[in-house]
């Protein structure tokens, strides 16, 4: 089968040939290489190659649901508010985003709340199945806590949330109410500076001991180390050549 770029010899065999009007931006040939130095996402001049210093994502105010929630949100709500009389003072806000609900806790109270997601019979939120920090830089309590709940009992899950500054940067440890949480606090604080009051051991689990900052805190230098690769040394990102 022949296309209509193509001609024919004598023998009757396609002979490919450059097609009509081809350009720098047509697929017959390669464009113009990007200015040394740019970014996937338009960064220029950093010397960041991973791609994210010129990415800017607005945020969006997290917002107060309004009732009826919907799916077991309703049920998990009510319930906690019957089992725990603190439940106005606890309870920062409730938020169903995405279907998914979560409970934004003042941290004092984090613990707390834990102890009667697990032992209600309403609720019975018996395993942490992760807990993680996020930092939202620029906020006043910038440093987050965020505690996913499942309830094997009723195949439910639910997240709580805490907010703390960068300043006092102290939550109390849940590792008393939920086992799991013992290496994931340790981390939290090892990559935020989370310090969760009454953990039996916090200390560093991934970094050295004597390392200083934390690395996934927004404003943390990207920085990095030498890493040695089948005989080839590989610099840290901010030392890299920018991508083409």
């Amino acid at each position: 089968m022949t296309t209509p770029n193509d001609k024919t010899n004598d023998g009757g065999v396609p002979v490919p040939t450059t097609p009509a009007g081809a350009s720098s931006t047509a697929p017959a040939e390669y464009p113009p290489a990007s200015p040394a130095g740019r970014g996937m996402f338009g960064n220029q001049g950093t010397g960041d190659v991973s791609g994210y210093g010129g990415l800017v994502r607005p945020r969006k105010p997290i917002e107060e649901a309004a009732r009826p929630y919907g799916s077991y949100f309703d049920e998990v709500r009510d319930a906690l508010e019957e089992a725990y009389p603190d439940f106005g003072d606890a309870i920062e806000k409730v938020v169903v985003d995405r279907g998914e609900l979560t409970l934004h806790v003042r941290p004092e109270r984090i613990a707390e709340v834990c102890q009667v997601m697990r032992d209600d019979l309403a609720l019975r939120f018996e395993l942490l199945s992760s807990l993680s920090g996020v930092d939202y830089l620029g906020a006043e309590r910038r440093l987050h806590v965020v505690y996913q709940l499942t309830s094997m009992t009723y195949r439910r899950m639910v997240r709580l949330e805490v907010a703390v500054s960068a300043e006092q940067p102290h939550v109390p440890s849940v590792t008393a109410v939920y086992p799991t949480a013992d290496w994931q606090e340790r981390e939290a604080y090892d990559m935020f500076g989370v310090v969760f009051d009454g953990h039996p051991a916090l200390t560093r689990i991934l970094m050295p001991d004597d390392w200083e900052g934390y690395p996934q805190r927004k404003d943390y230098p990207l920085g990095g180390v030498p890493v040695e690769y089948k005989g080839a040394e590989i610099p840290p990102p901010d030392r890299r050549r920018s991508y083409q």
